[in-house]
């Protein structure tokens, strides 16, 4: 499995794409998917909600599992992908484009910072990667 090189990555496996205009686009990773299975159900944020860094922002249920969704940035939610209602597996099918969860206004993009490098993803999910 390919980690993309253009991502910052969480250790619970979430990935953050920063554009230059400090928004972001959450989602989780292709591990991640593998790992809970056909996704079901997804609950997202509340578009103008706040979240912080590394509090819980939604939850992803599968045929395995219900897990939480723990945003990589804070920021204000500015817009949810409503297809994954719908389609929730999505996520499986394509977790890094039409799986996205939700975008954020940054509050403070040098909170990227602190997240993985995609080499440092690759080797936090080692041989699974």
């Amino acid at each position: 499995m390919a980690v993309p090189t253009d991502l910052f990555y969480t250790e619970d496996h979430e990935w953050v794409r920063v554009s230059d205009d400090d928004t972001a686009v959450v989602g989780i990773t292709h591990f991640a998917q593998e790992q809970l299975g056909s996704i079901v159900f997804v609950e997202l944020p509340e578009e103008g909600g706040d979240v912080a860094q590394g509090d819980p922002a939604g939850q992803v249920e599968s045929t395995k599992s219900v897990s939480d969704i723990f945003s990589p940035l804070s920021g204000t939610v500015i817009e949810v992908n409503r297809s994954l209602v719908k389609s929730p597996e999505l996520i499986n099918t394509d977790p890094y484009e039409d799986g996205w969860l939700f975008k954020l206004r940054l509050e403070d993009p040098s909170e990227k910072d602190e997240l993985l490098s995609p080499d440092d993803y690759h080797d936090h999910v080692g041989e699974d990667a």
